[in-house]
């Protein structure tokens, strides 16, 4: 390995057809991801190909134009659409041979499973090798992995069940990973914003930007929409990872002293995780009244470990009866304002609270669609209110969307006012 150039940049790409279907997501690649980050070798390009090995030769060789080092997960396996070895093969302009050792193994394999009749023939598609690829051993399934040495650049072929995968890159980060990483380590922060849209976070953080890329090291900022929220993503190498990790919360602690209080999570974590620390550190128990919502709200809580610790109770008062009876709302009160109102989703939440004898109580009410809307309150119109023992509030949202984006977005508005309330009464 001495003498060759370090892998600065890589490019991942996952090859399997169902991967662009809706039923199969690839996870692979965020693994890989983490990992070659962890050595300070950055990935520039992922790809999802599906199993066509003309397609999958084109991304290869758009791949290998742009990254040092190619990684592809999947297309390894025994039948006619497992076609990654050949793509790559082709590529390359490199031979396919049949290696008896891999063949070998794989008898072997089946006879220890007990397997009759033996391998079928197919299996011998495994055992095909690129002329000078090194063969990469898969403790956990049949198809090998491979390395193969293309001048200053690699290519890399690893299996696609995780299971199998996982191992067999994790010792090749141990190994000659490392020996050709850049050096260092490229660290990553992602912050989370909500109550602002993505130009406007923009606008204000562009005065950092330049300061911020100029540094040592250097920091590279990047700003996402979400639904619900804005990311914004700061990314550093360094010598170490201590050094890098010092500029990163450096650059994370200048941009929430310019975004305040819309920043809910620095450290990666969801609203619903936020929300869930700050009620145990207080010792405060929560309780819940949906109706758009339909318990999605509850359902996001109650995901975080632990949760049973400040989750009292929760109801979905769906029909305006349900909201008079289990929340003791005023019927004159939904005939004077709607169900859809601030007034009644402030009663929602003051009714749970005193029922339930808990802290704090959160009412939400509002249209999710596609139909019930008005001129005066379209779909996506959504009420939502805390209540607490010294502080109530309560308002009106106007979300875009499906069904289930406004759904979520008026969760994420519940959970931020619960949460802005903590703060302020913690200051």
């Amino acid at each position: 390995m001495a003498g060759l150039k370090p892998f600065v940049d890589a490019a991942i790409v996952a090859v399997g057809s169902e991967l662009l279907t809706p039923m199969r997501m690839d996870t692979n690649s965020l693994f890989i991801t983490e990992q070659l980050n962890r050595l300070g070798i950055d990935v520039v390009m992922k790809a999802a190909v599906g199993d066509d090995r003309h397609r999958l030769a084109y991304v290869c060789r758009a791949a290998l134009d742009r990254a040092d080092l190619l990684v592809l997960s999947g297309g390894l396996g025994p039948t006619d659409d497992d076609v990654t070895r050949e793509a790559v093969a082709d590529v390359l302009g490199r031979t396919l041979t049949e290696d008896p050792a891999i063949t070998a193994h794989l008898r072997a394999r089946f006879e220890a499973r007990g397997f009759k009749p033996p391998m079928p023939e197919n299996n011998k598609r495994q055992a095909m090798v690129p002329n000078g690829a090194e063969v990469l051993p898969n403790g956990r399934g049949s198809a090998p992995g491979l390395w193969i040495e293309e001048g200053d650049r690699a290519v890399v072929l690893l299996p696609g069940p995780p299971r199998e995968l996982k191992p067999m890159l994790l010792a090749l980060v141990e190994g000659r990973l490392r020996e050709r990483a850049p050096g260092g380590a490229l660290m990553r922060r992602v912050l989370k914003i909500t109550g602002r849209i993505e130009s406007q976070t923009d606008e204000d953080l562009h005065p950092l930007y330049a300061e911020w890329e100029h540094g040592t090291p250097p920091v590279a900022a990047t700003i996402l929409a979400a639904l619900g929220q804005i990311e914004l993503h700061l990314s550093a190498r360094a010598a170490s990872r201590e050094v890098a990790e010092r500029a990163l919360e450096a650059a994370a602690q200048q941009a929430c002293a310019v975004l305040g209080g819309d920043v809910f999570s620095t450290d990666g974590r969801s609203m619903e995780e936020v929300v869930g620390g700050m009620l145990t550190a207080r010792g405060l128990r929560i309780a819940l009244a949906e109706s758009c919502t339909g318990g999605l709200l509850t359902s996001r809580l109650t995901d975080v470990a632990g949760s049973s610790r400040y989750v009292e109770r929760a109801v979905v008062t769906y029909a305006n009866e349900a909201k008079i009876d289990l929340l003791g709302v005023a019927a004159d009160a939904i005939a004077q304002h709607g169900a859809v109102s601030e007034p009644v989703a402030l009663a929602m939440a003051r009714g749970i609270r005193q029922r339930s004898s808990v802290d704090v109580g959160v009412g939400v009410t509002g249209i999710a669609g596609p139909g019930g809307g008005t001129p005066e309150k379209p779909v996506g119109t959504v009420a939502v209110a805390v209540a607490a023992a010294d502080d109530s509030r309560s308002r009106m949202f106007r979300f875009h969307g499906e069904r289930e984006q406004v759904k979520f977005q008026a969760t994420q508005a519940a959970l931020d006012m619960v949460r802005r309330m903590l703060d302020e009464t913690a200051r």
